[in-house]
């Protein structure tokens, strides 16, 4: 990594600072902005206190038709037959139909065939588009920032806000460009690629910014991988993480259920062109990474930073900054794992693939070619969780899921499953995980001495063949 430039009055000429402005509905008396919120997202989790707050205070929802709800963290990926097993998870699917019914409020239930997690849903549906202001109860809202958005996760109290008011209260952050250019290797991922940043600025590195990722690799990126990026922003420290639109975005976009159409069309991108980040934009930081220098990544510890390369040793305490060698002492216990200790070769007891991080098409698909003609390992549990019922539908008719099951993998219905095991997909006991999923914290997966090793699809299915942390590069030659 170089860094080219570091600390500036503030940035100009931005995509940021472009779609902030546009959307300043006033400067509040603590100074920060009253920003008007296009698009508001909600699930079944963080909403029922905040419509239960607009209730004891005799509001309604100012502008229904600018949120849409669908169902996903607590749904069974197994059986979803309701009312569902769980009592709490029924309670909040019912909370959340019935808001929605009272409020007037797009619902997309089970079944409807647009359900599925809201960070794939929306993308898919056109929903998400270049320069909106994007809120959800859910911290990897940043997702959206890869179709020039700027995507917020809020808690619960900011719901209620957003529900009421259409508008939040924010400060305005500063702006780091991060430019990766560079052909990626065979075997790298767009999720090799945002834990390599993680790793190397820190998970505080991004507190108080925008990530602007730019550069030729960025460029090559479909949308999927773009959304893999931007999603994992919140786990360097950054509010928010987005890519400035270009073709392959309008690509992506024409046609979708809720994109401009016709003479619409043509103005929409003639807009979106022009809320791009100038040429000569100034930004408050500028690092720059080659991305022939990113190999498969997989996270050793218990914080999205702590990841090496495939064939790199577990570091020592004494290779690390002074700030990191707690919370690797830490790792290093709760892990098991110990300094030098090479992480390919680990045991692996259970292999996800799924997550609003990859869970959509292509991340299936990458998956399916390493799974193709092998057999998971014995002893391992691997399953496959489709973003959503439409990207169910499409693995399906592209014959994806016959391949899974051929191989032993599990095929299931959508949801975020064992992302955040809110539903019956829980790591059992000390059981090592390899998952596609967005973090590795202690007890994420549903079990409070449960490990986890974040990595890409294709990473997890080469755990799941070899029952052990293994290059996939030796497996696509």
């Amino acid at each position: 990594m170089r860094r080219l430039k570091t600390g500036s009055s503030m940035s100009k000429g931005t995509l940021f600072d472009k779609v902030w402005e546009l959307h300043t509905v006033s400067t509040l008396p603590s100074g920060q902005t009253q920003l008007l919120i296009g698009l508001h997202l909600i699930h079944e989790v963080t909403s029922p206190q905040a419509f239960a707050m607009l209730r004891e205070r005799g509001l309604k929802v100012l502008f229904p038709e600018r949120t849409v709800a669908t169902v996903d963290h607590i749904v069974p990926t197994t059986n979803q037959a309701r009312p569902f097993a769980d009592t709490l998870a029924e309670e909040m699917m019912q909370a959340l139909e019935q808001n929605c019914q009272e409020n007037g409020i797009t619902f997309h239930n089970i079944g409807s065939g647009n359900q599925g997690i809201v960070h794939v849903i929306a993308p898919e549906q056109g929903l998400t588009q270049p320069g909106m202001t994007i809120a959800c109860g859910d911290s990897h809202t940043s997702t959206h920032g890869a179709f020039g958005a700027i995507a917020f996760g809020i808690g619960t109290s900011q719901v209620r806000d957003v529900l009421a008011s259409q508008t939040l209260a924010l400060s305005k952050l500063k702006v780091r460009k991060i430019e990766v250019n560079g052909i990626l290797k065979p075997g790298v991922y767009a999720k090799d690629v945002i834990l390599h940043i993680i790793r190397t600025l820190g998970v505080k590195g991004g507190v108080g910014y925008a990530y602007e990722y730019a550069g030729t690799t960025f460029e090559q990126m479909n949308m999927e991988e773009r959304m893999t990026v931007c999603n994992m922003s919140i786990e360097g420290g950054a509010r928010c993480g987005y890519i400035n639109p270009d073709q392959v975005t309008y690509q992506y976009l024409k046609g979708k259920d809720f994109a401009p159409k016709g003479a619409d069309w043509e103005k929409a991108v003639a807009w979106w062109e022009s809320i791009k980040s100038d040429a000569d934009a100034e930004y408050d930081d500028v690092v720059v990474f080659d991305a022939a220098e990113i190999p498969p990544t997989v996270t050793w510890g218990i914080t999205p930073g702590q990841g090496i390369g495939v064939n790199q040793l577990v570091p020592s305490a004494e290779q690390l900054a002074e700030e990191d060698r707690q919370i690797a002492q830490e790792a290093y216990i709760y892990m098991d794992l110990a300094p030098g200790q090479p992480i390919q070769g680990t045991k692996v007891d259970v292999c996800f693939i799924g997550s609003c991080t990859n869970g959509r098409i292509s991340d299936l698909r990458e998956a399916a070619k390493v799974a193709k003609g092998r057999q998971v390992a014995e002893g391992v549990k691997a399953f496959v969780v489709p973003g959503s019922e439409r990207v169910k539908q499409q693995a399906e008719a592209e014959g994806l899921d016959k391949i899974f099951e051929a191989a032993g993998f599990e095929w299931r219905e959508p949801g975020c499953s064992m992302c955040l095991a809110m539903n019956p997909d829980k790591l059992q006991g000390q059981q090592l995980s390899a998952s596609s999923s967005n973090r590795n914290f202690k007890g994420r997966q549903g079990s409070a001495s449960g490990r986890t090793l974040l990595m890409s699809p294709a990473m997890v299915a080469a755990a799941a063949v070899k029952g052990e942390v293994f290059d996939v590069r030796e497996l696509l030659n």
